[in-house]
């Protein structure tokens, strides 16, 4: 028993499976990876660490950490965990406030940040809640992302540009700039282009290569061959050398008030994007992602780099994509990247102290450009104006709001356009297709032969009591329209399910026509509604609800 206890557990660590089926000759591909994706990652993750706010080791203590926990209990191969700008823009705007100016406290709060979304994640995972990040549609990360890359793109013009900013949304940072082009840093600002320049042909010309370290070393030597520190170039200064040491955050949750929000905004980024850049690599390499084991790995990764004084983590798709590319087979790779990283922090972060940050914003900016997808929008205006307003509203919440606020209300405005876009659905109003014993809507097919002295009516959704009003307003009104009508039949066809109120509202439809002296049918009810309209005493009000009895046969019942 003991055994099989024990075999159980092990359905829940994928690295035991992966290990297992080890190949040798996997070996090469996933050493060469974690070495290319820790080149990607060192200049990525200082620029990350300085969007949140944080010392730049933060960034790399997430990479190294996160990836060392995914690695454990991730369920994806080539997946690649580190510091993401949506959550880094989001610890920001958010972590500031609860600091009081306080540094180390703010640093602390991060980290409990990271803790909160671990212990998030186990309780995911238990209640199996993977099934709610779908009322996130993809309509609204449209819109979220485009938000997000225009509101973080902008956090990095001042360090581009040499001057200032300030302001605490998309609109107060472009009110500010505006007012301080003339204090441009040219110097800084020919730097930053010029590292852009850079960066946009390196990614055309050297595809899954770590242009950016390239850019990030080439940036050092120029600045302190030419004393840019000294010509009032900002630079990322010294970064602790050594290894993070492991601990847990010194803030217990009651000290931090609106820590739970910011943890599960930042689940709700994390899952979705790891899990959509997951599907994609497990897609391309034929295996399957279990995406409730995710929330383990999130929580893994999440839970190191809280103890490794890092901020929370996610799987995103650039870094999976460069991981993916360099030949990663498992999740191998993100140890060697995690060894290539702690080889750094140990000899090579002196080499950092000169890095400027017009550098640094460029190498965000270029990340980003990817988030802002207006061509996107532009179509779903074209094809479904309701996605549209659903990503219309995810880009004005996180611009006015920031990315928490945004995502949340987002997320809100998405859960109430579908019961709005539930509560009317339509109701096709038949018509015979001439020369046949079948039915179809005469709105679509005017066509078709309209059926003397009889409506028949066929509700394209469950009915639930979300629609049910809607359903018995649209019948209603037709039934005011037509003269000399002895018969109605509903065709339950389309309507898989159907719960109390929408019974009562067949119910109340069958009392509405028979005062009227007019009869109430009912055809193609599924089985579990045939179940429930007999439970409710439907089944006796309308004749019966025999499955074999058809639309034809019950419009031959007229003026019999």
């Amino acid at each position: 028993m003991k055994q099989k206890s024990g075999l159980t557990w092990l359905r829940h660590v994928p690295a035991a499976r992966w290990l297992a089926g080890y190949r040798v000759d996997w070996l090469a591909g996933d050493a060469v990876a974690g070495c290319t994706l820790a080149a990607y990652a060192i200049p990525v993750s200082l620029a990350y660490a300085g969007l949140a706010g944080l010392p730049p080791q933060a960034g790399i203590y997430g990479y190294l950490l996160g990836g060392l926990g995914y690695a454990l209990l991730g369920s994806s191969r080539q997946l690649a965990i580190g510091p993401t700008s949506a959550i880094s823009l989001m610890i920001a705007d958010t972590v500031a406030t609860m600091a009081y100016g306080d540094a180390h406290r703010y640093a602390q709060i991060a980290s409990l940040a990271a803790c909160m979304v671990a212990m998030l994640c186990m309780m995911a995972w238990l209640l199996r809640l993977s099934v709610l990040v779908r009322l996130i549609s993809d309509s609204i990360l449209v819109g979220f992302k485009a938000g997000a890359g225009l509101t973080i793109a902008m956090t990095q013009m001042p360090s581009l540009l040499g001057v200032a900013g300030g302001g605490h949304n998309f609109f107060e940072r472009t009110g500010l700039l505006v007012g301080q082009l003339g204090q441009i840093h040219y110097l800084v600002f020919a730097l930053g282009l010029v590292a852009i320049l850079l960066l946009v042909l390196g990614d055309r010309l050297l595809p899954a290569k770590p242009v950016g370290l390239a850019v990030v070393a080439l940036s050092i030597l120029v600045a302190s061959a030419f004393g840019f520190p000294d010509l009032g170039v900002p630079t990322t200064g010294e970064v602790p050398a050594g290894l993070p040491s492991l601990e847990v955050p010194s803030l217990r949750l009651r000290d931090v008030e609106g820590i739970v929000p910011l943890a599960a905004g930042c689940l709700l980024l994390a899952y979705i994007e790891s899990v959509s850049a997951a599907r994609t690599f497990a897609a391309k390499h034929g295996y399957s992602l279990d995406p409730r084991q995710e929330f383990l790995g999130l929580g893994a990764a999440n839970l190191a780099a809280a103890l490794g004084h890092g901020y929370p983590v996610a799987g995103g798709l650039s870094q999976s994509a460069v991981n993916d590319k360099a030949g990663a087979r498992t999740p191998l790779a993100l140890i060697f990247a995690s060894c290539t990283l702690a080889l750094c922090l140990l000899f090579l972060t002196g080499l950092l102290a000169n890095l400027p940050k017009a550098v640094l914003a460029a190498v965000v900016l270029t990340a980003v450009y990817g988030l802002v997808d207006f061509p996107a929008m532009l179509r779903m205006w074209r094809i479904s104006r309701m996605d549209f307003y659903a990503a219309a509203i995810a880009l004005g919440a996180v611009l006015l709001l920031g990315i928490l606020q945004g995502i949340l209300l987002a997320a809100l405005a998405s859960i109430l356009m579908l019961l709005a876009r539930a509560s009317r659905p339509h109701v096709a109003f038949l018509g015979r297709i001439p020369g046949t014993s079948s039915y179809s809507d005469l709105a679509r097919h005017p066509e078709n032969e309209p059926l003397p002295h009889a409506i028949v009516f066929r509700p394209e959704a469950s009915l639930l009591y979300v629609n049910a009003d809607s359903v018995l307003e649209a019948v209603t009104e037709r039934l005011e329209a037509a003269r000399d009508i002895r018969l109605v039949v509903c065709d339950l066809s389309a309507s898989p399910h159907i719960d109390l109120a929408g019974s009562r509202m067949l119910h109340q439809l069958h009392l509405d026509l028979a005062s009227r002296g007019i009869a109430l049918r009912i055809v193609g009810a599924h089985g579990r509604v045939r179940d429930l309209l007999r439970a409710e005493g439907i089944g006796e009000e309308v004749g019966g609800l025999d499955r074999l009895l058809t639309l034809d046969d019950q419009l031959g019942s007229i003026g019999k």
